[in-house]
């Protein structure tokens, strides 16, 4: 498992590296439209459609919408003089609500629970609550002044990846080693305390060096600071919501596309909350 996991890793990495930096706007706007299309799939899967027939529809739709966004609003909209267009900064907003209504949701799992998970509607509605704005998020950092320095959006995008996957790695090597306190056991049995805050301390360490890196002025540094901790956090939620939607469906894997890595949704999860929020946040205070 442990050799699939890193094969798998191997080939992944250069490819999203590769279209991170150097596709053009309209084929990274492509690209993130396939990947969620993916992503759709398995989510339709987990909420309870069955047949090929309503997962094609669900996938149809997400896919649709995205590439109507992307063919409507051109590069040279998204921002305007420092501005994110509007429709898309209205998008992250409701996906802000949409993840704090999810927490909510994981507090009091599995209370209330019993209203959602046998309605594949609104676990369908869940699905497009998380995956439009992931996309909106990923193309609105992506293109963020673009006509200035067309590698800086792509340096936001990695800044995420970087805080959510150093927190993924501390969070799974000190789980392991000294994990004793379930964060949600009735969500995620293998979720720790002791994990969460493994996952904080190595995430801080990458927010620290981009303060440095970028020279942040100090006044602005706590700004930053709680962005990236909120970052952080919203990413262990994330992952706790995919857990408790899975558990619901009574699956292991949101799919098995990648091997060792189960799904797409199984290696996103984090980013699906990680990406909107921070997004959000840069769009209202930071850009």
């Amino acid at each position: 498992m442990l050799k699939e996991r890193i094969l798998t890793a191997l080939v992944l990495a250069p490819l999203v590296l590769c279209a991170i930096l150097f596709l053009p706007m309209l084929g990274f706007e492509i690209a993130m439209i396939g990947v969620l299309g993916l992503g759709a799939w398995e989510w339709a899967n987990m909420s309870g459609f069955v047949t090929r027939q309503t997962k094609a529809i669900y996938t149809f739709i997400i896919v649709a919408i995205c590439s109507y966004f992307t063919f409507a609003i051109d590069v040279e909209s998204i921002w305007y003089q420092g501005q994110l267009n509007s429709l898309y900064h209205y998008i992250l907003g409701i996906a802000a609500l949409w993840w704090f209504v999810s927490f909510l949701m994981i507090i009091a799992y599995p209370r209330f629970s019993s209203f959602w998970r046998t309605r594949r509607g609104i676990q369908g509605l869940f699905g497009v609550l998380t995956l439009i704005p992931t996309w909106v998020a990923i193309v609105s950092l992506r293109t963020s002044l673009y006509d200035v320095d067309s590698f800086y959006g792509a340096s936001l995008i990695f800044y995420v990846l970087g805080i959510v996957w150093a927190a993924d790695i501390g969070a799974f090597f000190v789980g392991v080693k000294f994990g004793r306190t379930k964060l949600r056991p009735k969500v995620s049995p293998g979720k720790t305390f002791e994990g969460l805050m493994g996952g904080v301390g190595a995430s801080s360490l990458i927010i620290a060096f981009a303060a440095l890196h970028y020279a942040v002025d100090p006044s602005r540094i706590w700004i930053n600071i709680l962005i990236g901790g909120l970052t952080v956090a919203v990413s262990a939620l994330g992952d706790l919501n995919e857990s408790m939607l899975k558990r619901c469906a009574g699956i292991k894997d949101s799919g098995n596309l990648l091997p060792g890595h189960g799904g797409i949704l199984d290696r996103i999860d984090s980013l699906t909350a990680a990406f909107p929020v921070f997004a959000f946040c840069y769009v209202s205070w930071m850009a």
